[in-house]
């Protein structure tokens, strides 16, 4: 069952939407190679706490971080670890927040350095599949209308969008229904409504969309080898179109330009 949420409730997923933003700015401002993933983490975790809220991941089905840390083909869940980012590395972070009861659950791919164009074509493509998908959470609409936005863009481009993991409602629980595919059909699925609130979050593949874990459980890497890249908002659906609550100047470069309500 899809979870509406009231003004008020919106207003506090702002709240927390917004901080889980700054984090990201932040992370992405100290972010350089010879920096340790779990250094980020800390940074990121200490951020949370002294702003009141709680790492929304840390403990979740045993998830022993704050924020998860993916390099290269590593595609979501990482764990962050004592690897030192290298120059050319892309590194895809992730951070939720629960503050006041309710998630805001954001990421971003970052370029390490000295990065290949063709790393830096994927981070791009994968930020473009992210604003589009966006602009499909409007009333009327459909979830399948999502998925094929992203779908669309990513795979003109050569790329493949994972299967195995995907998009999902946001609330007082960080998952919540309905689950929001990367791939799709226009108007196929539940049609959107207003006070609905998703996180949209394309994974996209150089290579194959498929996808293994690794012995940890946890983390999710290109079964072929290929790097990958991820991106995700929280997005309201309001009657004015969809609004990113985690949106703040400078947390994605591609999307800075754009304002809040689309």
């Amino acid at each position: 069952m899809i979870i509406g949420k009231s003004q008020k409730e919106i207003e506090k997923m702002r709240e927390a939407g917004h901080l889980a933003g700054e984090v990201l700015r932040e992370l992405r401002r100290i972010v350089s190679a010879g920096l340790t993933t779990l250094e980020v983490n800390d940074v990121a975790e200490k951020m949370i706490l002294d702003a009141g809220a709680y790492p929304t991941f840390k403990g979740y089905n045993g998830f022993p971080y704050s924020i998860c840390a993916s390099v290269n083909e590593q595609v979501v869940h990482g764990f962050p670890s004592t690897y030192e980012l290298q120059d050319g590395d892309i590194f895809s972070i992730d951070v939720g927040v629960t503050l006041n009861g309710f998630v805001g659950d954001t990421a971003a791919t970052i370029a390490v350095g000295n990065v290949s164009k063709e790393k830096l074509k994927l981070i791009r493509v994968t930020e473009e599949c992210l604003q589009l998908g966006i602009e499909q959470c409007r009333e009327g609409n459909h979830l399948g209308d999502i998925g094929a936005a992203v779908q669309q863009h990513a795979e003109s481009h050569g790329y493949s969008v994972v299967r195995d993991y995907v998009g999902h409602g946001i609330g007082r629980r960080m998952h919540e229904d309905p689950q929001i595919p990367n791939y799709g059909k226009q108007g196929k699925g539940a049609k959107i409504k207003k006070g609905y609130v998703f996180a949209i979050e394309p994974m996209v593949n150089i290579g194959s969309h498929h996808t293994k874990t690794l012995r940890d459980g946890w983390t999710v890497v290109t079964l072929d080898g290929q790097p990958s890249a991820h991106a995700e908002h929280t997005v309201a659906i309001t009657e004015a179109g969809p609004e990113v609550l985690t949106l703040v100047s400078a947390a994605a470069p591609m999307l800075q330009e754009k304002i809040a309500v689309y």
